[in-house]
């Protein structure tokens, strides 16, 4: 047979780097009159894409520009959404606005205070250098307010973290390079961190990080907890761990299916499919049944071997979480469950 590489996915334009490219067109419509089709940024690493304007009103006291986010190929729940910025001359310097669609901070730990727009540090910064590169060009005062909305934003921002993260009302403006690189597990991770900084912050003792959905209804129910308390983990129980062991709270709990969890027992840090397999061979050995090394999934080898292989896995699993939080002061156990949300054990 013939092996034909796939081709590579597609990157995509963050939410900020629209937003920016918005407030430009807006500028440049309302210092100098302009009536741009397509607009071009400067992102901070020093790329420079051109966007298309699919969204214009013009005022004499404001202007509204919108782009249409391209995500790329990333499974991104904002692919496709308007992202509007209103320019208008403001009493004195630049000051952000949250518009329909857009969300507000109401917990603290995130990088912008409580009771300011959903808006982060890096796009604030874009846009801000474009006020202030474009007056100079234009000879004006670089006192402008910026509205950002985002039509439908309440209802994606549903799909997103940003209800556990205390994100109320919308969706963030979000971006630190411009780019949404498909699939990526740095994006993942860095949500993972955030979601554990606003736990501290709310002074949660205990927090949870799951693979999915259901082992994370299931041990959300075993233990009470709050939703800011609960981590979208996925596959990613390395990187948790890790920036846990220097940012700790008093209890950690792991969950997740008797697959992954399995994985985790055996050292895994990285439970994706593509970066790690049960070693069934290791587990028939471990477990004294030979008839496990056959297996082709650890369901499979659960519904051979019976209770004491889960056992086996939650303890193992528990001492691979000592081992990544090392001397870390952290309380910690694991909850391995099947497909339909029942525990089948913990350590």
């Amino acid at each position: 047979m013939e092996t034909r590489e796939s081709p590579p996915l597609r990157r995509g334009w963050t939410t900020g780097a629209c937003a920016t490219a918005a407030v430009r067109a807006g500028l440049c419509a309302l210092w100098g009159g302009a009536q741009l089709d397509e607009v071009q940024i400067t992102l901070p690493k020093g790329e420079r894409p051109v966007f298309k304007i699919a969204h214009r009103e013009v005022t004499a006291d404001w202007v509204e520009i919108g782009i249409t986010k391209d995500a790329g190929d990333d499974p991104d729940v904002t692919h496709g959404a308007l992202i509007i910025a209103r320019v208008a001359r403001s009493l004195g310097g630049v000051r952000f606005h949250a518009g329909d669609g857009v969300g507000t901070i109401t917990k603290a730990g995130l990088p912008i205070a409580v009771g300011e727009p959903a808006i982060n540090p890096v796009p604030r910064q874009m846009m801000q250098a474009e006020v202030e590169e474009l007056a100079v060009h234009y000879g004006q005062a670089p006192d402008i307010d910026i509205t950002i909305r985002i039509p439908g934003g309440r209802a994606l921002a549903l799909k997103t973290w940003n209800p556990r993260l205390g994100i109320v009302d919308g969706l963030s403006v979000l971006g630190t390079t411009g780019i949404v690189r498909p699939f990526s597990c740095a994006a993942w991770i860095a949500s993972i961190h955030r979601g554990i900084d606003v736990a501290r912050a709310c002074g949660a003792p205990h927090v949870a990080g799951c693979t999915g959905a259901t082992s994370e209804r299931a041990v959300q129910a075993l233990h009470g907890l709050p939703d800011t308390s609960m981590l979208d983990m996925g596959d990613f129980a390395g990187g948790l761990m890790k920036y846990l062991r220097r940012h700790p709270v008093a209890r950690l709990t792991i969950g997740g299916g008797i697959g992954k969890m399995t994985k985790l027992a055996q050292g895994a840090r990285d439970l994706h499919s593509a970066r790690s397999q049960v070693d069934f061979t290791a587990l028939a050995q471990v477990l004294d049944q030979p008839g496990l090394a056959k297996a082709n999934t650890a369901l499979e080898a659960y519904a051979l071997a019976g209770p004491d292989m889960a056992q086996w896995v939650a303890h193992s699993a528990l001492a691979n979480c000592h081992s990544i939080l090392q001397s870390a002061d952290i309380t910690v156990d694991c909850v391995v469950i099947d497909r339909t949300g029942r525990i089948l054990a913990q350590a």
